[in-house]
Order: C-alpha cells, then sequence, then structure tokens
C-alpha cells in the first residue's frame, strides 16, 4: 500500500479542527503518544535523500520503518507524498530498545527522537481516508491527511475534497518531514 499524504499547519492547538470533524461525521480514536526515533546511514545523508529509518514506541506497539528518498514522483509540488512503507512490526516496546541498539551496532547514526501525540479522526464512508492532528514537541500543531491505496490514482482528489471539506486549504502546507522540523528547531 502507498501513502498519499499532505500535511498542514495549524494556527492553534487543533480543538477547533477536532469540533468540525466531529460535526462532519468523523469519529476519532483516542489520543496516542508516539516516540520516534529517527537514524541515517554514515555514507548517505538521510536528511538530504528525504530517506526515513525510524523506531517507533506507541503504548505497547513498536515497529521499525523505512520510507525510501524523496523524487519528484514521491513528492509533488503542492507538497503531496506519496511513498510506500517498509513496516517490520516488533514483538513490543522492549524489543524497540534493541532494535535501536542494532542499528546503532551496525553504524548507523541517531539523528533524533520525535515526541507527539496524534488523535486520528475517521468517516466509515471513506476507510481508506484519515485526518490526524498531530501536536509535535517543539514543533506546533499540525493535520495530516491521508489517503491509503494501491495507487496514487484519485487520491490527490480525495486530500483536496477533505481539506476543503474541513476549511484548512488556506492553511500554510509543510514539505518536510517532523523529524526534520524538531531537528531545525533544535529539540
Amino acid at each position: 500500500m502507498t501513502e498519499i499524504e499532505r500535511k498542514r499547519v495549524l494556527p492553534d492547538d487543533g480543538s477547533a479542527l477536532a469540533a468540525r470533524l466531529s460535526a462532519l461525521g468523523y469519529t476519532s480514536d483516542d489520543p496516542v503518544s508516539e516516540e520516534d526515533t529517527y537514524y541515517s546511514r554514515p555514507d548517505v545523508d538521510f536528511m538530504a535523500t528525504a530517506e526515513c529509518l525510524r523506531v517507533r514506541r506507541r503504548g505497547d506497539f513498536a515497529e521499525v520503518t523505512y520510507k525510501p528518498a524523496s523524487t519528484g514522483v514521491t513528492h509533488s509540488a503542492d507538497d503531496v507524498v506519496a511513498k510506500t512503507e517498509t513496516n517490520v512490526l516488533l514483538a513490543g516496546t522492549g524489543q524497540a530498545a534493541a532494535a535501536e541498539r542494532l542499528l546503532t551496532g551496525i553504524g548507523m547514526k541517531e539523528l533524533v527522537r520525535v515526541v507527539k501525540t496524534r488523535t486520528v479522526h475517521r468517516r466509515s464512508d471513506a476507510p481508506d481516508v484519515t485526518v490526524s492532528i498531530d501536536r509535535v514537541r517543539g514543533a506546533g500543531v499540525f493535520v495530516e491527511t491521508e489517503v491509503l491505496r494501491d495507487t496514487v490514482d484519485g487520491a490527490v482528489d480525495w486530500i483536496e475534497r477533505v481539506e476543503r471539506e474541513l476549511r484548512i486549504i488556506g492553511n500554510p502546507t509543510v514539505s518536510l518531514p517532523y523529524r526534520d522540523l524538531v531537528m531545525r528547531a533544535g529539540c
């Protein structure tokens, strides 16, 4: 599956958007805290290539994720990102520490830790579309509209339709991943 997403800045804590989502029939999951540790290779700067290698912890869930380098195809001029992720589920958060030791043991460089609280909103009539409100420590509050599909076909139209419905089209788009925003903030 391919994740097709666009991120926008929220000017407040996200509560106004959460109320609008609820009024439009979206249901929300409970907020979850995620801690992501990002890595780069010693011979390839993942900041320059916009590749992603991370270990994620969320409650009793943990995984290692890799996203390939960005190109003109994966990252469009209107800040829509479409990348196929490779995820490896770990057997709990204890394995996240082992995965981090493994990555540093083979020479990967730790770049940054990103801590965020995410609330995911969904509608029953669009199960492959999610709207997430992310509060990222040191970077701000964002809304991420995401479509999960086998192909990119029609996904950007869905994102734009949802963004219009939520009245967030005027909010600035964010082309950088949270990793980069947190690193720039020096957190």
